[in-house]
């Protein structure tokens, strides 16, 4: 039996593709969280983040294949958030 460090680990071809999987996970849940801290509806949500009703379905839904780096930095910045990034070393 192989044991993997992470879900993304096992699902990944390559540590690149891992690494970017988790990052976007983790903006993801992170604006979940705000999303669901506010009490906003989709729509409500979808005009605070600057996209449509259906893109914040996706985000909610975890639909991970669907979102960007960058377009998760860009929602949380409509938010008001600012996303940092911290390099560890890979142990």
């Amino acid at each position: 039996m192989q044991e993997f460090a992470s879900v993304w680990d096992a699902i990944a071809d390559t540590p690149e593709e891992a690494a970017n999987l988790s990052l976007r996970s983790e903006l993801m849940n992170e604006i979940e969280a705000i999303i669901k801290q506010n009490g906003w509806t989709q729509a409500v949500a979808a005009k605070r983040c600057g996209v449509t009703q259906p893109r914040i379905n996706d985000l909610l839904r975890g639909r991970i294949s669907r979102f960007s780096i960058d377009a998760l930095v860009n929602i949380a910045s409509a938010l008001g958030r600012r996303v940092t990034v911290r390099l560890e070393d890979a142990a």
